[in-house]
């Protein structure tokens, strides 16, 4: 059985190829030029598995989607006081780039804006050499493979900051930065044309959503405190002036750039990343934005729709005398439906496949969605499906087709 995860993805990728809404991000010459048509989609679970489609190995600059990163190697760096003592947290309610400081302190309001994230980026190092290599060697940490920087995009910019450079004389007026605003202004703009896929994202904002771990690797990027406050400071300021209505109707931690790439991190189940260079008013990907509305929506991604976890989803999976039994347990929503699909797609068995639900506590809706479209898919593969649900805990199994499993 192949997963039905990277079908969806498709689906939702096609569905929105011919909105050409938007405009590309003109005012920096080099991304003036971006193919306005790029669209690609990935997702990968905190177990480690990545599902993507489209232009997923197209690299574009990372841009304001850096901050995150930025401000979690700063929190590592130098501890939260010290970070604090430069930059709040609070959403400023403002656009990007505009200065935004707090009255008494004169800190930039949060680091998601220009001004904070320049601020930021001043604690990775004493000099413009030092800042860049922290962020390239943590952003590739993250990634999982080495990044680099896209120096045609970086001279671009740079001949561009006017505004930068304005908000950083002003931050080293108020004493925030110690080094000069030309040399932090080139280490952030250096910062920002780091490339990355839309796989890179994936990853990178999994490890925000395991916790601070690296999918697939176990290995420990950032702690754990770190990784929550990241993704604290996103939910409230990743999407600008657009945060609220981000936050109430889309619900997961996430932060664009002007690129057109658009990160998210759902903390306990995935990181997703998304490249579409057409940019709405706020400056955020218009089909990026159309994504992660339909995930939300059809995945039950919203940070708030509260649902019991439990534990691991799939309890077990054996084969005896021919007999795939899979045994389910717990609360069963996106993320151990897909752990589920995914240990199916890897079984290359021909016999019956038995759905053990006697161990569920319940089923989300998209939980029991994913799960029957792997039970249609199994009996299209020729095998005979079986359900063993005494709670009926999985009313109405329709497959789909007017069909149903085979009761035991």
């Amino acid at each position: 059985m192949r997963s039905p995860v990277p079908d969806y993805l498709r689906e939702v990728l096609d569905s929105l190829a011919d909105n050409t809404n938007g405009e590309v991000a003109d005012y920096i010459p080099d991304l003036a030029q971006a193919n306005p048509d790029v669209f690609g989609i990935a997702v990968t679970t905190v177990d480690g598995r990545t599902h993507s489609v489209g232009d997923d190995e197209v690299e574009f600059s990372i841009q304001s989607i850096s901050k995150p990163f930025a401000y979690a190697a700063a929190l590592t760096d130098r501890g939260f006081d010290a970070v604090a003592a430069i930059v709040g947290v609070e959403p400023s309610g403002e656009a990007f780039n505009e200065l935004s400081l707090e009255g008494g302190t004169r800190r930039p309001k949060n680091p998601m804006i220009n001004a904070g994230a320049i601020a930021t980026h001043s604690l990775l190092g004493a000099s413009v050499d030092e800042r860049v290599s922290r962020a390239l060697s943590f952003f590739s940490t993250l990634a999982g493979r080495q990044l680099s920087v896209d120096e045609s995009v970086c001279r671009s910019e740079l001949d561009t900051a006017d505004r930068n450079l304005a908000i950083a004389h002003m931050l080293r007026n108020y004493e925030i930065l110690s080094d000069t605003a030309h040399a932090v202004v080139e280490g952030y703009t250096t910062q920002c044309s780091i490339n990355v896929t839309v796989r890179d994202l994936a990853v990178m904002g999994a490890t925000l959503a395991a916790g601070g771990v690296r999918p697939g690797t176990e290995e420990r990027i950032v702690s754990r405190a770190v990784a929550r406050q990241v993704l604290s400071v996103m939910a409230g300021a990743g999407m600008y002036d657009a945060a609220g209505h981000w936050l109430t109707t889309v619900g997961i931690p996430a932060k664009s750039g002007v690129a057109g790439g658009l990160l998210g991190a759902l903390p306990g189940q995935v990181g997703i990343g998304v490249m579409s260079p057409r940019l709405d008013k706020h400056g955020n990907s218009v089909r990026g934005v159309k994504v992660f509305e339909r995930l939300s929506d059809d995945m039950g991604m919203h940070l708030m729709a509260a649902e019991p976890y439990g534990s691991s989803a799939l309890r077990s999976m054996s084969d005896t005398s021919g007999e795939l039994r899979v045994e389910i347990q717990g609360a069963v929503r996106f993320s151990g439906a897909e752990s589920i699909l995914d240990a199916l797609s890897h079984d290359t068995g021909t016999g019956t496949v038995v759905f053990d639900a006697s161990r569920v506590d319940r089923f989300s809706d998209v939980g029991r969605r994913m799960l029957l479209e792997g039970m249609r898919r199994i009996k299209l593969d020729g095998r005979d499906v079986v359900l063993v649900d005494p709670d009926g805990v999985l009313p109405d199994p329709d497959l789909g087709d007017g069909t149903f499993p085979l009761p035991r």
